[in-house]
């Protein structure tokens, strides 16, 4: 089967069976139409992913997903189609950046959860810093997304009620570090900005780490995108 086709397909098959069993609030629309793009997500569980790709349909998009995932067969051959980059969670994977890397030079969206694992009740973790290598690297827009509602998803099941699932999309930013190489320190405190600007579109309880500093100024962040066009490509090369 082509590749493309079969991305099609599951595709509709996920959007068919996501709408019948959750009522989506969504604000695909403010996604940009073309360009390479980073999203930053905030990790509830095991919808997140099936969520944005198949409500994306038209983006190509892929994301980076723990190696493990491809432990079950199906999963393993779902991310497969959608082209997902699998990554060893505790260390530096620089095979997992390059493949990140490749894909924005081809124009994809990158779905990136900072909080590297699942919440379970959408209340945030501290992000991890690899969001901030890879756009450092790649120096394309960031777009942060919050998805939230969908931690209620089994217990709805059981009682066959439909989920509210609200998926919101902030205003995209570059990074704007201080020096071309930053410290470890910098680079924790850039992806707690990028997480506050997620929990930003989140009511207040899940906020979690967060708590009590979404309002804090960034330092590290530049809102003004110019050089950004929506409708056309930016390609660039870059490696590890």
């Amino acid at each position: 089967m082509n590749k493309s086709l079969g991305i099609q397909i599951i595709n509709y098959i996920l959007r068919l069976i996501i709408r019948a069993i959750c009522k989506i609030d969504g604000e695909f629309d403010k996604v940009p139409k073309s360009g390479p793009l980073i999203m930053a997500v905030n990790h509830v569980n095991f919808m997140d992913a099936p969520l944005i790709a198949s409500h994306l349909a038209n983006r190509p998009l892929t994301v980076l997903a723990k190696e493990e995932t491809w432990d079950n067969p199906v999963l393993g051959a779902i991310f497969n189609i959608w082209g997902a980059i699998p990554i060893k969670r505790g260390e530096v994977d620089r095979k997992a950046f390059q493949g990140a890397l490749d894909a924005l030079a081809e124009g994809k969206i990158l779905a990136i959860a900072p909080e590297g694992t699942r919440s379970g009740t959408g209340i945030l973790k501290r992000g991890y810093p690899g969001i901030v290598i890879i756009a450092q690297k790649a120096n394309v827009p960031i777009l942060p997304v919050a998805i939230y509602g969908v931690e209620s998803f089994w217990s709805n099941i059981k009682k066959l009620k439909r989920t509210k699932l609200h998926f919101s999309v902030g205003a995209p930013f570059y990074l704007n570090p201080s020096t071309s190489v930053m410290s470890r320190e910098e680079r924790q405190e850039i992806a707690d900005e990028i997480m506050h600007q997620i929990a930003k579109l989140l009511p207040p309880n899940y906020h979690g780490y967060y708590t009590g500093t979404v309002t804090r100024q960034p330092k590290h962040l530049a809102f003004k995108i110019n050089n950004y066009n929506q409708n056309h490509l930016s390609p660039f090369k870059s490696q590890l």
